[in-house]
């Protein structure tokens, strides 16, 4: 099959899009199909023209990738925007496209539902991230807005893939239609319990402290300055992975918590594996993947009871869910394990085995599940 894959994200970009978009073109090329990624061009790199496609292989990517001209989101520049550019409907054309898949479309997203549309391609959209949250978050207004632009995006798609249940619902109670679950898968090979590193763990806690970690962008509609509390606790060290916006606000936000800036790959995994427990602030995920990363390391997870946390944490059985943005339910929970070490673990193991399953082979296959009913759903329509 020959899937173009357009998407807001891709590597060398570390966010949930990207990831999730690397792995779905590394399984259609290991499944044997022919994928071709088109993306937002990253800060300082040159573009490729569709025609030399051939050659446009990038580092530790599975397949070529177009990328198209974009700028800097303002205020938050590890984002990048795509800009208008004929280079998309030229590598639908030119790569003899059968199924258009969007990820997370929204700006570069909706140029390629209109491109296949005109093109008569069948799409299926992949919804990844809550933007009207984001809006709320950082313009105080236009979730509205941002709700009838996804709309009209992934009404248009013959069908749109949510990675959990809350995000299926918030599409239909918004009138999104032809909505289906599709989750995210966690490589249970790079996170493992097996990874965990005491010497590590006595730099980032020389007191033997429990050490309570956070992974993920430093930006303001994560909400981790919710740690506040937990930084206050006796015996409690927290840690944070990640960059972005946030960084300095946050470094004075909670005192005492090491930043140990952007981590990714086996150096992520040893860290994710040696804390004692991990802390998701952000109410607004619509899965949250650092999440089962952690379950996949055997630690138990404490995380907001909304979005996709809801699918991913057993409450009681594989971490806490607490009410979201509130920094004393947080606290609570940090103290309630750390004072518990016994019962931490045995989250933790719990949580290991409820993910085992979740590999990206399996959700790949699944995937590729919804790519063959979309295609005969249009060869029935046709005939």
């Amino acid at each position: 099959m020959r899937v173009v894959i357009v998407t807001e994200s891709f590597p060398p970009d570390i966010n949930g899009v990207a990831h999730c978009t690397l792995q779905t073109a590394r399984h259609l090329a290991g499944r044997g199909h022919d994928p071709l990624v088109v993306a937002p061009a990253t800060a300082g790199a040159t573009t490729t023209s569709r025609s030399d496609h051939s050659d446009a292989f990038e580092a530790d990517a599975p397949c070529p990738v177009v990328r198209v001209p974009s700028l800097p989101l303002p205020g938050y520049p590890q984002v990048r925007v795509a800009l208008p550019s004929r280079r998309l409907t030229a590598a639908l054309t030119e790569h003899r496209a059968e199924l258009v898949h969007l990820a997370g479309p929204f700006v570069l997203g909706a140029r390629g539902m209109a491109a296949a549309t005109r093109l008569g391609l069948p799409t299926v959209a992949v919804y990844q991230t809550d933007l009207a949250g984001y809006a709320r978050t950082y313009l105080g207004t236009g979730e509205n807005t941002a709700w009838r632009r996804m709309r009209a995006v992934h009404s248009a798609a013959d069908r749109t893939l949510a990675p959990s249940t809350a995000a299926v619902r918030d599409l239909i109670e918004h009138g999104v239609p032809r909505v289906r679950l599709w989750p995210r898968g966690v490589d249970t090979a790079r996170f493992r319990p097996g990874l965990r590193d005491e010497a590590l763990r006595r730099r980032l806690a020389p007191g033997g402290e429990r050490i309570v970690g956070y992974v993920g962008r430093l930006a303001p509609e994560k909400h981790v300055e919710l740690l506040a509390g937990a930084c206050a606790i006796p015996g409690v060290r927290v840690v944070v992975v990640g960059d972005g916006p946030s960084d300095a606000s946050l470094r004075t936000a909670l005192p005492g918590a090491v930043f140990l800036g952007r981590r990714t790959g086996d150096d992520l995994a040893r860290f994710c594996a040696s804390l004692d427990m991990f802390v998701h602030t952000g109410p607004y995920e619509t899965f949250c993947q650092t999440v089962q990363e952690a379950m996949a390391s055997g630690v138990p997870v404490i995380a907001p009871a909304a979005g996709g946390p809801l699918d991913l944490v057993d409450h009681g059985r594989t971490g806490l869910l607490v009410p979201p943005l509130d920094t004393g339910a947080v606290a609570a929970a940090v103290g309630a394990l750390a004072a518990d070490p016994a019962l931490a673990a045995a989250y933790g193991a719990t949580g290991r085995a409820a993910v085992e399953g979740r590999t990206w082979q399996a959700v790949g296959d699944q995937l590729l599940d919804h790519y063959d009913e979309v295609l005969r759903d249009r060869t029935a329509v046709a005939a």
